[in-house]
């Protein structure tokens, strides 16, 4: 089904009690450092003992800039950092934006410098920006700052000289859950924000989803169960899924796949509910001649894309899938 005909009962979804009243409790202020890369690393190499962390790296032919404001929301200045090749390095056109994950509420956008560095040296543009997450503001806060950061990436296409038509959103777990959702709903007025009287497009020309559900309410879903403790989804909506079904149904990416979604790549770790609703969606884009692929990592954790020796391997994916897409 797609969603876009509920679409105006969102808003009324999102400011009502409907029986229950919206929980604010998560919105402390205080940062979430609960997901980092050394404490996923902490967990996961019980399991991969010869697990390795990526490093940042020095290369000369990529040029850096970082704590860029991208937007000013009251007091809080979001940043972003821009990794491009120099004048020296080939270009190839396109712009690569990379989302953190960190369950809406924690990560940091500096664990995809490596990712990012990368790119930059195969010669890809690609932005790293922050958002906020649900210590600061629940959903569609970050929606809003990230389409928000596409606007101001493709305001920079003549300035860093790559093709404004040729843009993917990269994101890992609640970044690709992010990336597919920024992909499905581009230009939608409920999910502009104030900033779409700016008339920038926020469409996107290719989505790629490292681990990241396609849907909260899908059946290999495994976001909301609150029995252990308070959800992260639950935290990022401020309402318990048996609450508010119908907003984190609002909220899933796969109510809103057709014929628009941009090329799509998954990228995917053993865990399976880390990509619930996936294959649905692949069915979507089939049936409307849209292409997808998927790259699936047996007995990998789900921090697959921090670790040798998943990140080359995940490098050479999304190489060759943007490669294809945008030849």
């Amino acid at each position: 089904m797609i969603l876009k005909k509920l679409v105006p009962v969102v808003l009324f979804l999102l400011v009502t009690c409907n029986g229950w009243c919206q929980s604010m409790k998560g919105v402390t202020g205080i940062k979430d450092t609960s997901y980092t890369t050394a404490s996923a690393y902490q967990n996961d190499v019980k399991y991969y003992p010869d697990i390795e962390v990526v490093k940042e790296v020095k290369n000369v032919d990529i040029k850096e800039k970082r704590d860029v404001v991208y937007l000013k929301t009251g007091d809080r200045k979001l940043l972003l950092d821009v990794f491009q090749p120099t004048v020296s390095k080939s270009k190839n056109g396109i712009a690569v934006i990379i989302i953190h994950g960190g369950g809406w509420r924690s990560g940091d956008r500096s664990q995809h410098y490596p990712m990012a560095q990368k790119l930059a040296g195969l010669g890809y543009i690609c932005f790293t920006p922050e958002y906020r997450l649900s210590t600061e503001a629940l959903f569609p806060a970050a929606i809003y700052d990230l389409k928000e950061a596409i606007r101001w990436v493709r305001s920079k296409a003549r300035e860093l000289g790559f093709d404004s038509n040729k843009i993917a959103v990269a994101g890992f777990s609640a970044g690709g859950e992010l990336s597919a959702f920024l992909g499905v709903t581009q230009n939608m007025p409920l999910f502009e924000g104030s900033a779409n009287l700016a008339k920038v497009s926020t469409s996107v020309n290719a989505i790629i989803d490292m681990d990241g559900t396609l849907s909260f309410v899908h059946p290999e879903s495994g976001e909301g169960d609150d029995s252990k403790g308070t959800s992260a989804a639950t935290y990022w909506f401020g309402y318990a899924k048996k609450e508010n079904p119908m907003l984190w149904e609002v909220a899933s990416p796969l109510g809103y796949a057709s014929s628009n979604t941009p090329p799509t790549l998954f990228i995917n770790s053993s865990v399976d509910r880390m990509h619930a609703g996936r294959d649905d969606f692949r069915k979507v884009l089939f049936l409307n001649d849209v292409y997808s692929e998927v790259v699936s990592f047996d007995d990998a954790p789900h921090s697959f894309v921090l670790y040798h020796p998943w990140f080359e391997p995940t490098i050479k994916a999304m190489d060759g899938f943007l490669s294809k897409v945008f030849e």
